[in-house]
């Protein structure tokens, strides 16, 4: 069944006119080459999933879905370029995909532009959803919310006195770095420095040293994963141990990460958007397909694409037709109390419009799996706190 979807999910469709009985074409722009291309890989694998299900069950009203999927090789403006092909030349009524902000937020800014509606499931700066677009939706938490659940943890468990904040040089690590070091100040926790730095980089010696005579009591880390490996296994060899080491979702929540960093991982905690232990109906059950099918573990950016197949086809039975007008309308209505990756309804907040509001969560690596942590009520394993030095890992 899976491998029928394939060939339908790479067919190059007809510049023609989409009749009554037909297909309803979708559009997907993910990183599928490039160095996030792990991340889009688990994306278009989460959509086949969903898909599959989807079409077995008779589509949308018995029309199928047909998922058209452009690499966007991790640069904006080849994800724009994908979006315009998509739309004028493919005839698609809806778009979702993206996974770096800065792709995202072009992506989102053309889809607003050529008024289609755009469900976006995993970019994550703030701004995307404060630019006032009527067009665009987000399903996942948005940057700046990203660490509630390590918040909280700190301020009852751990209670730092200060903190040294580092992140990558692009949309959402500026976006998210920028954020956390506000809210440590509302902790009462001062930061003693925060300090970009270029994604790819080759020695965080000279950042370690820093931040290793800076004696803070955490550190908290944005980076995607060969980064973040590479940052941890350089504060191990420099003997640099804060009390409490913590990343920003992205590169310290996945497999690479234990794998590259090896014991360094051990007890290094991370905020995250999903786990397949949370009591949401169908979260466990996508975990284990997936496990089964493609024989690798996914994580949250997986459950969000496929989650938003599902969130698409609640608007798509909902719309009078399948007018991108139409589809807009019924997805500002979407009320989803119960999806395997939580609530989903697009709601208006502070600067934000269209934007879905849900918790966050903290996780920790022990002994090479990353378990749920925080809070107390989702908390697969009890947290490790205080974290042992180097030499007791």
């Amino acid at each position: 069944m899976l491998c029928t979807v394939l060939t339908i999910f790479f067919v190059q469709p007809a510049l023609a006119v989409e009749s009554q009985g037909g297909p309803i074409k979708l559009g997907a722009v993910i990183p599928l080459t490039g160095e996030l291309a792990k991340f889009g890989e688990m994306q278009k694998n989460s959509y086949l999933l969903a898909l599959d299900q989807i079409n077995s069950a008779g589509g949308v009203n018995g029309r199928k879905l047909e998922l058209l999927i452009e690499d966007d090789t991790g640069k904006p403006e080849v994800g724009r370029a994908a979006v315009e092909k998509l739309i004028s030349q493919d005839g698609i009524v809806v778009l979702t995909g993206g996974y770096s902000s800065s792709v995202t937020y072009g992506m989102a800014a053309a889809a607003q532009q050529r008024k289609i509606p755009y469900v976006s499931h995993t970019g994550a700066a703030d701004n995307i959803t404060e630019m006032g677009w009527n067009y665009v939706f987000r399903i996942n938490q948005p940057a700046s919310e990203y660490f509630k659940g390590l918040l909280s943890f700190l301020k009852e468990v751990v209670k730092p006195e200060t903190a040294v904040v580092i992140h990558e040089n692009t949309l959402f690590g500026q976006s998210q770095g920028k954020s956390f070091a506000e809210s440590c100040q509302e902790l009462g926790c001062k930061v003693l420095f925060r300090e970009g730095y270029e994604s790819g980089a080759v020695d965080f010696k000279p950042l370690v040293s820093k931040m290793k005579a800076a004696k803070p009591d955490l550190v908290y880390a944005v980076s995607y994963v060969m980064d973040a490996a590479l940052l941890i296994r350089q504060s191990k060899e420099l003997n640099f141990s804060p009390k409490i080491f913590a990343g920003g979702g992205g590169g310290f929540s996945i497999p690479e990460f234990t794998k590259n960093a090896g014991e360094a991982a051990e007890y290094v905690f991370c905020a995250t958007l999903w786990s397949e232990n949370l009591p949401f109906p169908g979260a466990k059950e996508y975990y284990e397909k997936y496990a089964r099918t493609y024989n690798e573990v996914p994580q949250f950016q997986g459950a969000q694409a496929y989650v938003a197949l599902y969130v698409i086809v609640d608007a798509l039975k909902r719309a009078k037709d399948t007018s991108p007008e139409s589809i807009r309308e019924a997805l500002t209505q979407t009320d989803m109390k119960e999806t395997m990756y939580g609530p989903v309804k697009f709601v208006s907040y502070g600067k934000k419009t269209q934007q879905n509001s849900l918790p966050t969560y903290l996780g920790q690596w022990q002994k090479q799996r990353f378990e749920t942590v925080w809070p107390k009520e989702f908390a697969e394993q009890h947290f490790v706190y205080p974290v042992p030095p180097w030499s007791q890992r």
